[in-house]
């Protein structure tokens, strides 16, 4: 079973990520200048993972394979890794999909 850990980063924004049930990480968000910002993230990766056509299926320069999965609004809320491979980037969907409506978050924030 996957998992949300929220954090805050070295510049003290928070972030979430989702792991898939071996830890690695999925699925990656954007700083958030509030807890409750963050946590609205995580909502809205659970209401919008299920839904295929909110991945943006890319390629980078380096010919490396990623996505993004976006909100209703278009918004960017999350950002995969590089994967070598389009079927290693598909697989990373399907895992984001698979995991991402009902992973329970667990809060490394300390607060």
């Amino acid at each position: 079973m996957g998992k949300y850990e929220l954090y805050k980063d070295t510049a003290r924004e928070y972030r979430f990520r989702l792991k898939a049930g071996n830890g690695e990480i999925i699925l990656a968000s954007e700083g958030y200048t509030s807890k409750a910002g963050a946590k609205n993230g995580i909502e809205s990766v659970r209401t919008n993972s299920s839904i295929d056509t909110r991945y943006e299926r890319k390629q980078a320069s380096n010919g490396r394979f990623m996505f993004n999965l976006k909100a209703g609004n278009y918004e960017v809320i999350g950002t995969s890794q590089m994967y070598i491979t389009e079927a290693g980037r598909d697989k990373g969907i399907e895992s984001v999909k698979l995991n991402g409506p009902s992973a329970p978050v667990v809060d490394l924030t300390g607060e």
